[in-house]
């Protein structure tokens, strides 16, 4: 069948086989020459008898469609229809269908052929009527419909998810584009710490976490209302009471459970089930055969007589050190231990308000966060030149001081550093990095700037057009700052929080290049490995959300809640995540940091310098040199080797410290 869009030309197309003669000359129709293309059109058409033939298929009525069944959809059967009758020329259609057909048999079979049987037809005899094909249209009809309730249901599922796309690559795309990720993991650990704080130090923390640990341990369900104040005594012999009388209840509840009373047959009865239950829930030892011995009427008796000795043992001393009036601040002394390895003892909280305390643990992380700025770099350059997995008798200081002038802007003298040891060295170094690190000042006064540079006098400060002079201004100020080549046009129609931001990556890559591209992986890793899961989650709550209906909610209003509360907690996963990472960096992922080197080496390249090179620094350097050259002979490289001697650790130390090797650099190994 032609497609839609396509006449059936009566006679046939001389157009077409006139293409098929010229394309071999011509790359497309468009490069014929249009006198040559209606010259070789006429001429097939006159050769080919193509106006003859298209008189006699008029003549004798013009195309006829035939079909041999109706599909589903009226919007097919009319455009098969519409084959025939083209631009004028005569044509006709005619269907064929059988009450056997796919439409037939699901929407009017039973009632046409019951109809048909009624009036006497017989199988094989033709049927032409206006009540079959009212019939079918019908059928039809409800196809259509049907089809629309899944598209339109498809819909309704996927504007959860569309949602939830947009926010994530939105937010996704924003990182690629250079936001500043400082600030989105500042804000990350605002909310943390928020959260955190309100939880742990709200009034009923204590008792919510000894329902929780009651519940979690023993099963036994508690209300944080119904403890409040009790004291440790008291607590534990109504947490014993309420294990007995629910332990109670959840007998009667399984042994209905295992052993319907209204159950036809009695064989059918699960005694296995009900003694393996029992014993897993208190401990006990039963079997089948002394619940089939006892009855089904004297089962709760026998079981809580079991259960009450088991459940008397029960070990709630625990609850002690819950009830401690400080557990709040002691938790949130733990949380940022484990969270952000900072160590804060929980007698630094004593007498403060939740405000003054979430004062307190903000400012100490931020202290941390700008430490890690600061020793970060140095980090990235030890890992370069100081690594104890170089192939060399000796560590490349000199390599490491002329990276360090470029890096820090300052100068090191040979002497100073040739007997240091690593440790020492390292220090030093995170001394020179702080020293060249302007922090937050130098950010404040960006900020000065694009707002000096944007004044608004409208709400809208993102509309706010330059000052020319104060733009200019900004420019050479940044340039002189950041070592950088700006000019006017990369801010002519940006806003002043693009131009914020485009100042702030120039902070970043002359300041701390290395500590901005691992905040960018780590966002990035986290976030597309969180989303990821959550698309995976997701298709599993769309393919069983449909059994919710069975307890009479509405399926797609559960998956909208569902759905979005699992989004919460993938983006509150995201947070704790990239935070976590952020401040264990250095220590659990010393490959990742080596890998950070190239963007070091590249943002500072390394100058010439009046050092001589050493051969460790040669042979690196001559690691990153070009291959050969095409068609030139092939070169044999040998294998690396240590061919040094194993140094002892009573040795002295390689690193040329003058300490042994294992008061030096082998005091880890």
């Amino acid at each position: 069948m032609a497609g839609r869009g396509t006449d059936i030309i009566l006679g046939g197309n001389p157009e077409h086989l006139a293409w098929e003669e010229l394309k071999e000359k011509y790359g497309s129709r468009l490069d014929v020459p249009k006198s040559e293309w209606d010259e070789t059109s006429r001429k097939i058409a006159e050769r080919e008898g193509m106006k003859e033939e298209a008189k006699v298929v008029r003549e004798k009525g013009g195309l006829y469609v035939i079909g041999t069944e109706r599909h589903e959809a009226r919007r097919i059967d009319l455009q098969l229809r519409g084959r025939s009758g083209r631009q004028g020329d005569p044509g006709s259609s005619r269907f064929f269908i059988s009450l056997e057909d796919d439409l037939m048999r699901i929407f009017a079979g039973d009632f046409v052929r019951s109809l048909l049987g009624s009036l006497g037809m017989k199988d094989g005899e033709a049927i032409e009527s206006p009540m079959v094909t009212r019939q079918i249209e019908k059928a039809q009809k409800k196809r259509e419909e049907t089809h629309f309730e899944q598209r339109k249901n498809l819909l309704e599922y996927d504007e959860v998810m569309d949602e939830q796309r947009k926010r994530v690559y939105t937010y996704r795309q924003r990182i690629l584009d250079g936001a500043n990720c400082r600030q989105l993991i500042l804000d990350m650990i605002e909310r943390q710490v928020g959260r955190a704080v309100d939880h742990f130090l709200d009034k009923d923390y204590r008792w919510e976490t000894i329902a929780a640990w009651t519940h979690q341990n023993f099963l036994v369900e508690v209300e944080p209302s119904d403890i409040r104040g009790m004291e440790a005594d008291q607590l534990k012999q109504y947490m014993k009471e309420q294990a007995m009388r629910q332990a109670e209840d959840e007998i009667v509840e399984q042994i209905e459970e295992f052993l319907p009373e209204d159950a036809e047959n009695q064989r059918d009865w699960n005694w296995l089930g009900l003694a393996r239950w029992a014993n897993s829930r208190f401990g006990i030892n039963l079997n089948d055969k002394e619940l089939k011995e006892a009855g089904r009427d004297n089962l709760i008796m026998l079981i809580y007589d079991r259960a009450q000795k088991s459940l008397e043992k029960l070990d709630f001393s625990n609850v002690d050190h819950m009830l401690d009036e400080q557990l709040g601040l002691k938790t949130v002394s733990g949380w940022l231990s484990q969270q952000y390895s900072i160590h804060i003892p929980p007698e630094e909280f004593k007498d403060l308000e939740q405000p003054q305390v979430e004062e307190l643990v903000l400012d100490r992380i931020i202290k941390d966060y700008r430490n890690r700025e600061i020793s970060f770099p140095v980090s990235v350059g030890m890992s370069r030149f100081m690594s104890r997995s170089r192939n060399s008798d000796q560590f490349d200081r000199q390599g490491l001081a002329r990276w360090a002038e470029s890096r820090f802007r300052t100068h090191f003298e040979m002497e100073s550093i040739e007997n240091k040891s690593r440790n020492d060295l390292e220090e030093l170094l995170i001394q020179r990095s702080r020293d060249f690190y302007p922090g937050e000042k130098l950010t404040a006064e960006v900020q000065e700037k694009v707002g000096a540079t944007y004044k608004s006098t409208g709400e809208d400060s993102d509309s706010a057009e330059p000052n020319t002079p104060a733009l200019q201004g900004m420019i050479d100020w940044a340039n002189q700052q950041f070592e950088a080549s700006l000019n006017v046009e990369e801010f002519t129609g940006v806003t002043a929080v693009e131009a914020q931001n485009r100042l702030l990556r120039e902070f970043d890559s002359h300041y701390r290049p290395e500590f901005s591209q691992a905040e960018r992986s780590i966002l990035l890793e986290v976030l597309d490995h969180a989303w990821k899961e959550h698309l995976y989650f997701m298709d599993h709550l769309r393919s069983g959300i449909g059994l919710v209906s069975y307890a009479q909610k509405d399926p797609k209003v559960e998956y909208k809640r569902e759905g979005m509360k699992a989004f919460e907690q993938m983006w509150m996963r995201v947070g704790e995540q990239v935070t976590s990472a952020i401040f264990r960096v250095e220590n659990e992922s010393p490959d990742f940091v080596g890998s950070l080197w190239n963007i070091s080496s590249a943002t500072h390249a390394v100058p010439d310098a009046s050092i001589p090179e050493t051969n460790g620094t040669h042979e690196s350097s001559s690691q990153s040199q070009p291959g050969p050259e095409p068609g030139a002979p092939e070169q044999i490289i040998d294998p690396i080797r240590n061919t040094g001697e194993k140094v002892g650790r009573n040795d002295p130390c390689p690193c040329g410290s003058g300490k042994k090797y294992k008061k030096c650099c082998g005091a880890n190994d």
